[in-house]
């Protein structure tokens, strides 16, 4: 890779767990664990215990599932770093994106994360969309991604042109 980076960038936890309805819900499980612990430990057993540890459980695995992607711009490619143990890389050539959508939940908004999906017609993304879950300041980095993308167009002269086949 030739070019600079200009931004990288993964999944936010700390966005998934305040933005997100699961993610809430884990953070209310294990406060509940912990406070019916100590409210009420002996009429209780070990089950606050356990929904602590179970919200943990939860928070690691949405931890790994952070690490494992991430998202590498340049001015010419978007590269997708996936895997802990086994890994992949992926580039997307930015000339090749047709579309940046931005989707999010009002509290995604709350906490500026979103989901960015993009269409392509680059082998990464030709059968099934990338979607780039809970990013951190998904608005300003979907209109960072559509700027350069425009600006690949126009220095490789490329222009999409959509076939449209009407069944006479």
């Amino acid at each position: 890779m030739t070019e600079p980076l200009l931004d990288s960038y993964r999944s936010s936890l700390s966005g998934w767990l305040r933005g997100t309805a699961v993610g809430l819900g884990t953070i209310l499980l294990g406060i509940a664990g912990f406070a019916i612990l100590i409210a009420k430990a002996g009429n209780w057993g070990a089950w606050p215990l356990l929904l602590t540890l179970l919200a943990l459980v939860i928070v690691f695995a949405k931890w790994l599932q952070t690490m494992a992607a991430k998202y590498e711009l340049t001015s010419e490619r978007l590269i997708v770093r996936r895997g802990i143990i086994f890994k992949s890389i992926d580039e997307i050539e930015l000339y090749r994106i047709k579309d940046v959508r931005i989707d999010f939940t009002l509290l995604n908004q709350w906490v500026g994360i979103g989901t960015v999906t993009i269409t392509s017609s680059d082998e990464t993304t030709r059968i099934n969309e990338l979607k780039m879950r809970h990013i951190g300041e998904a608005q300003a980095r979907r209109e960072n991604l559509r700027r350069l993308v425009d600006s690949a167009r126009r220095q490789r002269g490329v222009r999409e042109i959509d076939m449209v086949h009407e069944d006479l």
